[in-house]
């Protein structure tokens, strides 16, 4: 479903951030990027949605080149769901109405049957429904972040630090919500995301990078057990 090959990127001519990176996802996996501030993650994932165009290498969604497609483009043509780690929520629209700019390329019909499905997956959007988005809570509002991505029915989810700023007890909701979509509507989840033990226990695989490329790679479960791993990447020994 996603597949990049040697893409080379960066925010100024000078600079490469992203320097050789190639990785893959396949359909309805949850790979988590880890890695220290500066290595590359966020970067890569604007450019995989297409805010930052590559210079070098290949960006592949559903086996289609589409490495100089904008992101506009590709959350319409291309499958592709984004959701960005701040001001990811209009604050001063209800929950109603940011789900209809999820789906504003939708007919009228659609989008009230796709809210509809979105608010029977997750509750608290219909219980909330007329209610402004900043009323909501931080764990709220990534779950409305979340649906108003999934309005299009995207196959493609990036995610940009989903737990950031979130308490320990709704930082496990968000992530439940996130295993939810994937085992409901079968989409392909790449997320990039700091809490790395919280992360590899609901990915599939995972991806350490470093300095713009891949360091390390594996099962998720494996990299949670390897003591070296865990040491130099993840922040301490298992308990």
């Amino acid at each position: 479903m996603i597949d990049i090959d040697n893409v080379v990127a960066g925010y100024t001519a000078e600079i490469d951030i992203l320097r050789g990176m190639t990785l893959n996802v396949q359909k309805a996996e949850i790979v988590t990027l880890l890695g220290p501030n500066g290595c590359g993650k966020s970067t890569l994932l604007k450019t995989i949605a297409g805010f930052l165009l590559p210079r070098g290498g290949h960006v592949k969604l559903r086996g289609e080149d589409v490495s100089q497609i904008p992101v506009h483009r590709k959350i319409r043509h291309c499958g592709l769901g984004f959701v960005p780690q701040t001001e990811n929520v209009f604050s001063a629209l209800t929950i109603r109405e940011n789900l209809q700019v999820g789906g504003h390329y939708m007919d009228k019909a659609d989008c009230a049957r796709r809210m509809d499905e979105l608010c029977t997956l997750y509750p608290i959007l219909r219980k909330k429904f007329d209610a402004r988005a900043a009323s909501m809570s931080g764990g709220e509002r990534q779950i409305l972040a979340l649906a108003r991505a999934l309005m299009p029915r995207p196959e493609i989810l990036l995610l940009d630090e989903p737990s950031a700023g979130l308490s320990p007890k709704v930082l496990h909701e968000v992530f439940d919500a996130i295993v939810h979509v994937r085992d409901q509507e079968r989409v392909t989840i790449l997320m990039v995301e700091q809490n790395a033990m919280e992360a590899l226990r609901i990915s599939d695989r995972a991806y350490v990078l470093s300095m713009g490329a891949v360091a390390l790679t594996g099962r998720a479960q494996e990299l949670l057990q390897d003591e070296k791993v865990r040491e130099l990447y993840l922040g301490g020994r298992a308990h």
